[in-house]
């Protein structure tokens, strides 16, 4: 029986699970099945029963615990990792002992040190401590971006869930997305900040979580970011772009916080919440008329929902201004052609005027998109070439997977005059036609193949019909409406013709019709077996190419 202390332990990712002299235990991993025993001398501060702690010297970056993909079978239980007197991470996680993937807790900042990781509840003979491990590197990093239900076209996260996009903002050369994340789980909770970084709003990279929960209970629930370029915060250090964030805290109230790192991590204002109310989502942005800031955020006042407007001088003093009723979640407000659009989670709008201090409708609310499984979508603020451009959650669903959601492809916005007034329309950033792999193939259809599609057709008032990955995509002149599957939209000709755009991801389709008047995001898992393209009915012009996945 070989002998190994507490150090030899954890510097294997080895767990302790039996406390007693000369326990025994196997090598959780190892694939042995060779049995150890402890040193009792290193384990003097171990308590020396069944308890639900366990100590650790963090040697490595993570701490590995086991959990399924999906809602069924799952243990909730509340984890704290405590570091000296200190908390530092507290969250709930699904554990079992039959683990589809493995959660990872970042606790690098703790390296070299002990620490007593506790789970509450957990059954004296449970087996889960024979499973949580550390690791240098996240569960089957090998794998990343390979699963078999990973979009290829869209961000989604390592691992976890994510579902609102926050913080959209272009800071130092870069395209900051950040977004609402469960990192230790398949479904909500734990909001975290979650973050990820692009050159190009197409090829994305994954950073450390940006903004961690204060404490358990106080999650760190949606928000905005701008950059403050003329420093009116008076926080600016260094020659990196001062990011400034807003977002609810929901335990205290709305929040601000600040980045002179290129939004690696935040500090918070100390005068925190700078406003509380019965809300969330705090959108910011910068009113060069009267050179202040303004947040607009979803606020419950008299049983009614409203979007409240406050401004600022310095973004940490803020003063409320009005309200404006009928808006649930997620505020965004930004100026195309002179005129001011309001939205809200569902994407359905305003067009108005907007003083600084007020929203004054010019439309009722209108129509967003058409389709399914698009929410919370939010422009970038400071888009270096003056664009308004637009992502959303969509909300695909991969069972089975280690991730599960993802957001939209990045969509421009512009204003539209229409015989019925100006309207907005959707249409994909240019930047995505880098994914392109090779020229246009719509003349050899027939051998044609690929699960990464981008669809573009021209016709007139006539019936056509594209079947594309098993989804029947097809036009009624009539009624100027797309029926994708069984699905009606409406989509009016302009000028006497249909202009039609689509992407095809393995879990989802994002159409694009009517010169961008209808949009259409439509989740929807794909036949990997099915990858063909089958146009039927007369069309003026015709572009389908293959394209590259943004992982590659």
């Amino acid at each position: 029986m070989k002998i190994i202390n507490f150090l030899q332990c954890v510097s294997t990712g080895l767990v302790i699970t039996s406390l007693g002299i000369c326990g025994e235990f196997k090598l959780p991993g190892s694939g042995t099945g060779k049995n150890y025993s402890l040193n009792y001398a290193h384990l003097s501060n171990v308590k020396n029963d069944n308890s639900q702690d366990r100590v650790f010297i963090i040697e490595k970056r993570y701490l590995l615990f086991p959990v399924k993909s999906g809602p069924e079978n799952v243990s909730n239980k509340r984890v704290k990792v405590i570091v000296g007197k200190d908390i530092v991470r507290d969250f709930d996680i699904g554990l079992t002992e039959k683990p589809d993937w493995f959660a990872h807790v970042d606790v690098s900042d703790w390296r070299g040190r002990r620490a007593t990781v506790d789970i509450e509840n957990l059954d004296k003979d449970s087996k889960i401590w024979d499973l949580v491990r550390q690791s240098d590197e996240i569960w089957a990093e090998d794998r990343l971006y390979k699963e078999k239900e990973r979009g290829q076209l869209r961000f989604s996260p390592k691992r976890g869930w994510n579902n609102d996009p926050n913080g959209l903002v272009f800071a130092n050369g870069e395209y900051h997305l950040f977004f609402q994340h469960n990192p230790y789980g398949w479904g909500w909770g734990n909001m975290h900040w979650g973050h990820a970084i692009s050159m190009d709003l197409v090829h994305w990279k994954e950073l450390p979580i940006a903004i961690y929960p204060t404490k358990y209970g106080d999650w760190a629930f949606s928000g905005s970011a701008v950059v403050d370029k003329d420093n009116t915060s008076g926080w600016k250090k260094g020659d990196k772009e001062l990011i400034v964030a807003a977002y609810t805290s929901t335990g205290r109230g709305e929040c601000i916080v600040y980045s002179n790192n290129g939004g690696r991590s935040f500090e918070e204002y100390g005068n925190n919440p700078v406003v509380k109310h019965r809300g969330r989502d705090p959108r910011l942005l910068w009113y060069k008329p009267g050179r202040h800031w303004v947040m607009a955020v979803y606020d419950e006042l008299e049983n009614k929902q409203w979007i409240a407007f406050y401004t600022s001088p310095n973004l940490k003093d803020w003063t409320y201004q009005s309200r404006i009723e009928g808006f649930y979640e997620c505020p965004d407000l930004f100026e195309l052609n002179g005129k001011w659009v309001l939205t809200a989670a569902n994407s359905d709008y305003m067009i108005g005027e907007f003083d600084g201090k007020k929203f004054i409708p010019q439309t009722p609310k209108l129509k967003g998109h058409r389709g399914f499984g698009f929410y919370a979508a939010q422009t970038y603020s400071n888009d270096p070439k003056g664009r308004i451009v637009q992502i959303g959650w969509l909300q695909t669903e991969t069972r089975g997977m280690p991730f599960n959601q993802s957001m939209s492809l990045p969509i421009e916005l512009k204003l539209c005059k229409t015989i019925s007034g100006y309207r907005l329309s959707w249409k994909p950033v240019d930047e995505l036609t880098v994914l392109r792999d090779g020229h246009n193939q719509a003349k050899a259809l027939d051998q044609f193949r690929s699960e990464l599609i981008e669809l573009r057709a021209e016709f007139e008032a006539v019936n056509v019909t594209f079947r594309v990955r098993g989804v029947q995509i097809s036009y009624d002149p009539v009624m100027q409406e797309l029926i994708i599957n069984n699905h009606r939209a409406a989509a009016p000709l302009v000028n006497g013709k249909q202009r039609l755009c689509v992407y095809v991801d393995r879990t989802a389709f994002e159409i694009f019709a009517s010169d961008g008047l209808t949009y259409i995001p439509y989740p929807f898992i794909s036949d990997p077996n099915n990858q063909s393209v089958v146009v039927d009915g007369k069309v003026k012009s015709l572009e389908v190419y293959k394209l590259k996945s943004i992982w590659e």
